[in-house]
């Protein structure tokens, strides 16, 4: 049972946007990179949500052998893309795993140069490209009383820490794996989105004065929850993956999304 606590209460510290000021460094070199697809996270935001520049949508999921997400967690994501953003030539996903880089646990630098070296979908003139890497260890960010689950960390890129999650999944008194994964590849790719306030603009005042660029509503699936079986660890604790709120939704359709 102290274990399924211990998730509820930091399944959603999850963000670099939203972690201390320790982890501002890695935004710096991204700001000034000349690859599109390298720049600070929510800066692609209407480019993700319109069909203004990019009229399809590539996912690359990249997974360490053994660590690969389940096929429900990808089709919620893509379902969840397929509701908030206009991309009327579609949206594919292109799997493949690859050997462990055997440097766990993780620092923001080595995700960023596993990227570099493995990433192949970038940008082009009509299609927009997504990295997701499904790591085979643990962030280097873990405590003793809080783990990071996944981070959003480029404008089209974030990294799951799929070992953290298996293991805190699938047992008894612990969530259903697929659901957890649901839940944090969509909470970080709602940052990706420019959630909250971080380049999609706020349509109302509801940014978490406390947990800056996360939604100050209890229910929202950009909600902060350091409670003990509240907000949104009793949604995943109840079976059902949270959902953005009516606020966030407005957010991102006057940034060029459904």
């Amino acid at each position: 049972m102290k274990k399924i606590f211990t998730l509820l209460a930091i399944v959603l510290f999850l963000s670099v946007v939203s972690c201390s000021k320790e982890d501002d460094p890695i935004d710096n070199p991204i700001a000034v990179n000349p690859i599109t697809n390298k720049q600070p996270t929510g800066s692609s935001a209407n480019d993700l949500l319109s069909d203004k520049k990019f009229k399809k949508m590539v996912i690359e999921v990249v997974y360490v052998t053994g660590f690969e997400p389940s096929n429900t967690a990808i089709n919620n994501f893509i379902n969840f893309l397929t509701a908030r953003t206009y991309k009327p030539n579609g949206i594919t996903v292109v799997k493949r795993a690859i050997p462990s880089p055997r440097n766990s646990p993780y620092t923001n630098e080595e995700i960023v140069s596993i990227e570099d070296a493995n990433r192949t979908k970038y940008n082009n003139t009509d299609e927009i490209a997504v990295w997701a890497f499904f790591a085979d260890g643990k962030s280097s960010k873990d405590t003793d009383t809080s783990v990071i689950l996944g981070t959003a960390y480029r404008n089209t890129s974030f990294v799951i820490f799929q070992q953290t999650i298996q293991g805190l999944s699938d047992s008894p008194f612990e969530p259903n794996r697929s659901l957890l994964e649901t839940t944090v590849i969509t909470h970080e790719f709602g940052h990706i989105l420019g959630l909250t306030n971080l380049g999609t603009a706020l349509q109302s005042n509801h940014e978490d004065a406390e947990h800056p660029k996360h939604c100050i509503e209890k229910t929202c699936l950009m909600y902060w929850s350091s409670e003990i079986g509240g907000g949104i660890g009793n949604m995943v604790s109840s079976g059902a993956a949270p959902q953005l709120d009516a606020q966030c939704i407005a957010d991102l359709r006057a940034n060029g999304g459904k």
